[in-house]
């Protein structure tokens, strides 16, 4: 398995965490995002993620580089699922080890945050109520009459 990975099967969290583990890790910090039931007031029945494969697989590994940089000893890997969601499912995993846990946290958190800024993945939010395309993780920019365009399932 690649460290940054799109998939369209179900996440499996320890395969994340396996590849990040060596003898020089003295912490391994890990976020695994799950679809959540309640939005706001509105109650969702299931997600649909989309991405444009290529490229969002490029930017998770610089999303690496980039923690690679700011700590230089941490070891990074990433993988985000893509298609229909159902609530609890695990739809991104990242796993980040370094030689302290305080170092582990920042780049798990900074990959997170990363992802939300420009991973080119979009969400469909089928709620009870209706349905909203968001164009970005951060939800900074939805697209209420259709999809974004070139999006790969």
């Amino acid at each position: 398995m690649k460290l940054f990975n799109i998939s369209t099967e179900p996440i499996d969290n320890q395969n994340v965490i396996d590849q990040v583990i060596h003898h020089n890790a003295g912490a391994v910090s890990v976020f695994i995002g799950t679809v959540r039931e309640m939005t706001g007031d509105k109650q969702t029945k299931l997600l649909e993620y989309e991405a444009y494969v290529p490229m969002a697989e490029k930017q998770l590994e610089k999303i690496g580089q980039e923690i690679e940089e700011k700590w230089p000893s941490a070891k990074t890997a990433i993988t985000h699922r893509i298609g229909t969601l159902q609530i609890s499912d695990v739809a991104v995993t990242i796993a980040v080890s370094t030689p302290h846990r305080h170092e582990a946290f920042e780049a798990c958190r900074y990959a997170i945050e990363r992802i939300k800024e420009i991973v080119p993945i979009w969400k469909k939010e089928h709620y009870t109520d209706g349905e909203e395309w968001i164009g970005n993780q951060k939800g900074t920019q939805s697209y209420p009459s259709g999809r974004p365009e070139r999006v790969e399932k």
